[in-house]
């Protein structure tokens, strides 16, 4: 199985080769050129409009291809959002880029330099250069990655998610991080990670640091450690990578079985504010504004339909509407909602007036005409009304348009 993760993480690296970009950055603050590696979404150029959430990759040279390949996969299986990453290349460079006083563990000399090219040089730039959300993710390994952690020690921190894989931990910072994710006062996210192959000593400090920061009383702080077995210190980044993705963009992913099940299924209403809040946290979260997936649109149809809140439909169809407003979608909804009603004769209007429209995932133009076919057939049968003309008595047909049927309001967006 670790061969099979390892190698479609390879595979889907290769094939997104083509859209990294090496450009070498004259920075003022290191006095010297850098060499950065870019990578953009699949559907960058296909979107003029659409702006995507930052990862920048520290000790790029080797943890670029990683968070690359979980990011393309999860995004094929739309599991994970597209993301511009931003890799900083570091080879040898990475103590002095990341060196500290030995007595404070603080930044120090180039350190220092190397901090504020991220922060005032690097970030600006990117910002300016390609559209993006102010969401940021930083990533980084061992040394890189103790080092990312003084981004924290601001008033506000620069980024809204941090990836520590098997930090190296400078002087107190067991101590010192958990007070500053603790006074956080916007939503923050960390990842923390070890393995029983790094080093004994730094492995007991990093627990340490988990049980400090797992005691914090913080809503804004969305936390996960993972202390990996018969893991090697260079192994533990293809198993933390997706790990770590996936708990930062939990939000953003399809409404999963387990949602469903503990989450939607068991509220008495509110089905499709339900749906709408989700979204509205994806986009205030991740500044992602995503069209609402059909597979969510039908999760929640399941649990009106489970929970016979047939009214609630008519909601969704107008959410659909805008969501795929050449689509069939919204039709859909309104018909099923009056076929569930047993009003067949409206049911019969909007199945063909979907007809006339795009399909769109499973629903086709056969189906809504099948739909309207058979429903047809329970009001085919006209109703006889007797008469007398003199003393024969008559019978007269009644069409079956004119069948009573009860009205049943529909919300003004949907009103034919």
């Amino acid at each position: 199985m670790k061969q099979l993760v390892t190698l479609l993480i390879g595979l889907l690296t290769i094939t997104s080769y083509s859209q990294v970009k090496t450009i070498s950055y004259n920075s003022d603050k290191l006095q010297e050129k850098r060499e950065l590696y870019i990578s953009l979404p699949a559907s960058y150029e296909k979107n003029p409009t659409k702006k995507y959430p930052l990862l920048f990759v520290l000790d790029a040279d080797y943890l670029l291809n990683p968070f690359l390949g979980t990011l393309k996969y999860g995004a094929y299986w739309d599991d994970l959002p597209e993301v511009i990453i931003v890799g900083i290349a570091q080879n040898d460079q990475r103590s002095v880029d990341c060196g500290l006083d030995i007595v404070t563990g603080m930044p120090d000399g180039k350190s220092v330099d190397f901090f504020d090219f991220i922060s005032l040089e690097l970030i600006p730039y990117i910002q300016k250069e390609y559209r993006t959300t102010n969401f940021k993710i930083i990533a980084g390994h061992d040394l890189t990655a103790a080092f990312s952690n003084f981004f924290l020690y601001k008033d506000n921190s620069l980024f809204n998610a941090y990836i520590s894989l098997s930090p190296e931990l400078p002087v107190n910072m067991e101590n010192e991080l958990p007070n500053f994710l603790a006074s956080s006062k916007l939503p923050l996210f960390y990842y923390l990670s070890t393995a029983d192959g790094d080093e004994k000593k730094m492995q007991e400090r990093i627990k340490i640091m988990d049980t400090k920061i797992r005691a914090i009383q913080n809503p804004n702080l969305n936390y996960k450690f993972e202390d990996f077995t018969e893991t090697s210190h260079f192994s533990i980044v293809l198993h933390s990578a997706p790990t770590a993705l996936y708990q930062i963009f939990a939000a953003a992913q399809p409404i999963s079985t387990n949602e469903y099940t503990t989450k939607i299924a068991t509220l008495k209403e509110g089905y499709v504010d339900y749906l709408k809040t989700k979204y509205d946290i994806i986009e205030n979260s991740f500044g992602i504004k995503s069209t609402i997936r059909i597979n969510d649109f039908k999760a929640i149809e399941a649990a009106v339909l489970e929970n016979k809140d047939y009214n609630e439909l008519d909601g969704l169809a107008i959410l659909a509407d805008k969501s795929y407003p050449k689509s069939m979608l919204g039709d859909y909804f309104l018909a099923t909602m009056f076929e569930y009603k047993g009003d067949n004769p409206r049911a019969v209007r909007y199945y063909m007036s979907g007809f006339n429209k795009e399909e769109i995932a499973d629903l086709t133009k056969d189906m809504m005409f099948a739909k309207a076919e058979e429903l047809k057939k329970t009001f085919a049968k006209k109703p006889k009304i007797k008469g007398k003309v003199g003393q024969v008595e008559e019978t007269k047909e009644v069409p079956a348009e004119e069948t009573p049927a009860t009205e049943t309001p529909v919300t003004e967006e949907k009103k034919q």
